[in-house]
């Protein structure tokens, strides 16, 4: 081993090697940044690395054989013609230690001073897809393509598919009948302001399918991009649209083409085609409110398919919106076992509603959002729904602050307007909501929602004929305007103390709504047509009855809330009804139910002298949600504790918070009318305290809504003894 090491160094293979591994690691150091600075593939780099690699043996050999001297390249001469120099000896060796030492420092050099490689994401990117062009004549690929594309294009970080199914609503209003072509795409998209409509056809061909799709500029419909990918027969075409939807991505300036590839095309298996057909044609009438026959076709896209996913989240859903809770509940499970079989973005979503809509846990909505937006950051659904689940969790700062940052990347976008001006209205910025809703209504007039924060506005200006209009426009949008518009009216009718009309407007809004079958909104016109009764002095029997067809129709939290205040008012004999609900209420697993439970039972117990029990109840209450009606029954528990000063601490944030009583619960269902008693209560706090003039003003104000019943008649006394 010595002799051939001694020849080695003879040869001086150990020299050329270094100044081989010296030279070649400078010049891979200065490609790697003079590379990129000329754009150059980053396979160029690459092959630099494998040549330098590969020759390094072949260096070897050759130094073993051959010899650079002053003659030329020569044979090396045998070991008994040499005399070998001791290693590291001669000008030789100092050459390849100054090379060596060259490239050490070259290489720390850039280390130091070379910043982290910083992957650019592209700004966020909107498309609409178009209804396709189905020349095969076979139905099932109607609207299952455009399925299977927005699938996969949102694989990219970047890219979000518009929703197909708002995207048609939006259509019926804009050209009825017209449907999501090409040219109604196109309108839309400028008219929202989304980046790029996708067109694209399907022909078949003795069994064969070519399939193609055109990236399209809504503006002046100039094809940017053209994809097309052939399948060998029907099983192969949602493959296919895999393929297209890869090359796509390219195009759009995807870097990450494959990751999910290979995901997408085992969801979309050969015995999918039909599933994928059925569960779009039932997202499409689940869309519409027909839950029962959504059912029915996620049934049958899960008889061709058992372990498509997506398929049983829809079914859940729509099991929920018809009250089959149990049902819910248990396609739910199967839907979550079976989440390995979507996309990434599928399953924060899938999540998403699931804890948003079915277990009403915000708080996990809210981490499985940040997830989602934090991985795609263009996704304004994710993050339109971060924002509500802020919202759901009285945390309206941050759903602002959310609600504007979807704007900032779909800034034309009238949902997300509209959605800001409601965030706005509940966080009691008046003139932001009511100035963001005016510029929804300029851009659409049938968006009946955008005038609730207008109206709401008006009214905190003591405008009342403003309110009025704004509530008589509403009504002209539409069916939904016009029971929106109705409740609206009656709410301020009760909220001025004029409560005969409220009941008319009531009863001929009830009516309508059982004819539509829109039930939420009959359900809670029966609970302000019993509120009205109440303040009106009607008979306890009379407020009972319309409580009790309320229940009758629906049995939501904001009704059943509602409902149980009214029973406790009622006095003794309601007394169990009230308690029956709250006792409801707290076996929920959602926090804000439980909150509204312990309000409940802390009301009771406030009103039978049992002030310390009162006003644990309501401070744990607190911890579960710090709603503004759990804050006005604190305030009166602590004044009729004798505890004035903490009592009108909580009746000035409930001045502070009023936004949050503009619909209470939290469903935009305006409940202004709750305001009505704040002054007399907040009076009665400054009046203990000794702030007589503030006290005067608002003993003014509520004998400027009420001028009969109980409180009235007390707030006339007040008044007249200050």
């Amino acid at each position: 081993m010595n002799g051939f090491i001694r020849e080695l160094r003879r040869r001086e293979v150990f020299r050329t090697a270094g100044f081989y591994v010296g030279f070649c690691w400078i010049l891979i150091e200065g490609a790697s940044v003079v590379l990129p600075a000329f754009d150059a593939p980053e396979w160029a780099l690459q092959a630099m690395i494998i040549v330098a690699v590969v020759g390094f043996p072949i260096m070897l050999v050759l130094a073993w054989f051959f010899d650079i001297s002053r003659q030329g390249v020569r044979v090396q001469a045998a070991a008994t013609d040499t005399v070998v120099m001791p290693f590291g000896r001669g000008r030789n060796d100092l050459i390849v230690i100054a090379l060596l030492s060259i490239a050490l420092i070259f290489s720390v050099y850039l280390n130091l001073t070379h910043e982290p490689a910083v992957v650019e994401q592209p700004d966020p990117l909107s498309v609409l897809i178009a209804d396709f062009d189905n020349q095969t004549g076979d139905a099932v690929f109607d609207g299952t393509l455009e399925q299977t594309l927005a699938l996969g294009i949102e694989s990219a970080s970047f890219v979000t598919a518009v929703s197909r199914l708002s995207a048609r609503k939006q259509m019926e209003k804009l050209r009825p009948g017209g449907g999501l072509d090409e040219e109604g795409a196109r309108l839309l998209a400028v008219r929202e302001g989304i980046e790029l409509v996708l067109t694209g056809a399907i022909s078949e061909d003795n069994g064969k399918y070519l399939f193609s799709v055109q990236v399209v500029e809504p503006v002046d419909g100039e094809a940017i991009a053209e994809v097309e990918e052939r399948a060998k027969d029907k099983a192969s075409v949602l493959a296919a649209v895999t393929e297209v939807t890869d090359e796509l991505r390219k195009e759009l300036g995807d870097k990450n083409v494959g990751d999910e590839s290979d995901r997408i095309i085992e969801t979309f298996t050969a015995g999918t085609l039909q599933a994928a057909h059925n569960y779009t044609r039932a997202q499409v009438i689940a869309n519409d409110g027909d839950y029962e026959g959504a059912i029915e076709l996620y049934k049958s896209a899960l008889e061709s398919d058992p372990d498509f996913g997506r398929a049983y989240s829809g079914w859940a859903v729509a099991a929920y919106h018809l009250g089959r809770s149990d049902e819910a509940e248990e396609t739910w499970k199967k839907a979550l076992s079976l989440m390995e079989t979507m996309t990434e973005r599928e399953r924060y979503r899938t999540l998403g509603t699931y804890y948003m809509v079915v277990s009403g846990n915000f708080q996990k909505a809210i981490e499985n959002y940040e997830e989602l937006v934090a991985k795609f950051p263009s996704d304004g659904a994710g993050h339109n729904n971060l924002a509500i689940s802020y919202f759901s969790t009285l945390d309206f700062e941050r759903a602002q602050a959310e609600g504007q940052k979807v704007l900032e990347f779909y800034p034309n976008n009238l949902f997300y307007k509209q959605n800001a001006a409601l965030y706005a209205m509940y966080a009691g910025d008046f003139d932001a909501a009511e100035a963001r809703g005016l510029e929804v209504i300029s851009a659409d007039e049938s968006r009946y929602y955008a005038r609730l924060p207008v109206a709401i506005a008006a009214l905190s200006r003591g405008d009342y004929e403003a309110a009025t209009a704004a509530y008589d426009d509403m009504a002209q949008t539409g069916e939904r305007g016009a029971s929106h518009a109705n409740l609206g009216l009656a709410d301020l009718e009760i909220y001025r103390g004029r409560f005969e009309r409220a009941v008319a407007l009531l009863n001929e809004g009830i009516l309508a709504d059982i004819n539509s079958g829109n039930q939420r909104a009959a359900s809670t016109k029966y609970i302000a047509l019993a509120e009205a009764r109440q303040a009106n002095g009607d008979s306890a029997e009379s407020v009972v009855r319309e409580l009790d067809s309320a229940f009758e129709i629906r049995r939501g939290t904001s009704q059943m809330v509602a409902a149980a205040r009214l029973y406790l008012e009622l006095g003794q004999a309601q007394l169990g009804p009230g308690l029956a609900i709250a006792a409801e209420l707290a076996a929920s697993l959602q926090p804000e139910r439980r909150a509204y439970a312990a309000v409940l039972r802390g009301i009771v117990d406030s009103e039978s002298g049992r002030h310390a029990e009162a006003i644990d109840k309501f401070v744990g209450a607190v911890k579960l949600s710090d709603s503004w009606l759990l804050r006005f029954e604190l305030g009166k528990a602590y004044l009729r504790a004798g505890s004035f000063a903490e009592a009108l601490d909580e009746f000035n944030s409930c001045e502070q918070r009023k936004g949050e009583a503009s619909a209470l619960f939290l469903d935009d269902l305006p409940t202004w009318r709750y305001l009505a008693e704040l002054p007399y209560w907040r009076a009665r706090a400054q009046q203990e305290v000794g702030m007589i003039d503030a006290a005067r003003q608002n003993y003014d104000a509520y004998l400027a809504l009420r001028t009969e019943g109980q409180l009235a008649d007390d707030a006339r006394e007040r008044l007249a003894s200050l």
